[in-house]
């Protein structure tokens, strides 16, 4: 693998770099897990589309750049580099807007993508339900053909982005014979329809992040079908590989989240535990090596290569990482660690209990990470089952 950037990629670097310094929001935005923060944050996303940044690896005609994915992860590095708001639409421009991409019909495209980038339409995902959460294959919605349209009956959970979103991606069981990973259909669902119930899920700050959405009798065109009916779970399973792989974390976050670590054990040297010093190095490290591995894969893909359930093993490694660099920001603030950003005397440390709380759900969502080694070990390892 080549390390050294062309002089294409070079400038294209340059220009990201100068654009953002134009552009990002001098004051932090409101979260978006508020009403008022998810207003913000779509204004924002409409403004990195109005540069054609905000999907920039996606085909120009949807509105990216066409940029590779070396591309895409240069452009990452400047995004956190910058400080640049939290990506409201993730879920649809990192999740689903690759797998329309895979999948979808060119009507589709057309439709759904430009859109997409533009956060006119920002999306929601829709798999987990009470008694299906990493076991997808338990998923007991259902989604009925009448005609040209599908009913859906059920209940969604912990729907990322759903108390403000306007679309949900979700499967629903399609043949109420099938079991398991059979019989699933994967339907893009408008949530303003007649019998969709939306309600907000607080977080541990309050916050509402997510919802549980309701389905009673909701007719859905079956033309928002992505994918054959009943072949739902190959589609959701790109859809998984999109989010334990590359797209949803990149290593620059995870960069950014080290050279702010550094940064505040430098503060707290001389009055730290000597052990923490050795933490904030491995946070180090292991972002670089997680950097390095991300080159290494994408160079694989360029090449013609795939990723496949070793994706799992970037989730583990992402998920767990994040967690470690937060547990050790804590400590090192020691009694000021309990303090949440809006809190008076919070200053420079109220940040990192709001992103410890969220690096928790990290080994839990998009797949436990328990689930993630039955995969490594049963795929990658070949080890039998117990």
């Amino acid at each position: 693998m080549d390390l050294t950037y062309t002089p294409e990629e070079e400038g294209f670097r340059l220009e990201a770099r100068t654009w953002l310094e134009a552009h990002v929001p001098k004051t932090p935005l409101t979260s978006f897990d508020t009403a008022e923060g998810f207003q913000q944050h779509r204004e924002w996303e409409r403004t990195l589309n109005s540069g054609r940044w905000s999907a920039v690896n996606w085909p120009v005609e949807y509105g990216g750049r066409g940029a590779n994915l070396i591309q895409w992860l240069i452009f990452e590095e400047e995004y956190f580099r910058a400080g640049a708001p939290g990506r409201v639409n993730q879920n649809g421009i990192f999740l689903l807007g690759p797998t329309l991409m895979e999948f979808g019909t060119p009507e589709q495209k057309a439709r759904y993508l430009p859109r997409m980038a533009s956060s006119e339409e920002v999306w929601a995902q829709g798999w987990s339900e009470p008694n299906a959460g990493s076991d997808m294959a338990a998923i007991r919605a259902t989604a009925r053909r009448d005609g040209d349209h599908y009913v859906l009956n059920g209940q969604k959970t912990w729907a990322s982005r759903g108390a403000f979103a306007d679309w949900l991606f979700g499967i629903f069981r399609s043949d109420p014979n099938s079991e398991k990973h059979r019989g699933l259909t994967f339907i893009l669902v408008p949530l303003n329809l007649p019998g969709i119930t939306v309600r907000a899920i607080a977080q541990l700050d309050g916050e509402t992040g997510f919802a549980e959405v309701f389905f009673d009798d909701v007719r859905v065109p079956v033309e928002n079908r992505l994918g054959a009916e009943n072949q739902g779970w190959n589609v959701a399973m790109a859809t998984a590989g999109f989010e334990r792989g590359l797209m949803l974390r990149s290593p620059a976050r995870y960069q950014a989240t080290a050279r702010k670590l550094i940064a505040l054990y430098k503060i707290y040297a001389k009055t730290a535990d000597p052990c923490l010093r050795d933490a904030v190095a491995r946070g180090w490290m292991n972002a670089e090596a997680y950097s390095l591995n991300t080159y290494w894969t994408v160079s694989r893909l360029l090449q013609g290569g795939s990723i496949g359930a070793e994706a799992s093993l970037n989730k583990i490694f992402w998920s767990e990482m994040d967690v470690q660099m937060h547990e050790t920001a804590l400590a090192l603030l020691g009694p000021r660690a309990e303090l949440l950003p809006h809190a008076p005397a919070a200053e420079n440390a109220g940040h990192w209990l709001d992103g410890f709380l969220f690096a928790m759900a990290g080994p839990i969502y998009a797949g436990t990470n328990e689930i993630q080694r039955n995969i490594i070990s049963e795929r990658l390892l070949k080890l039998p089952r117990s």
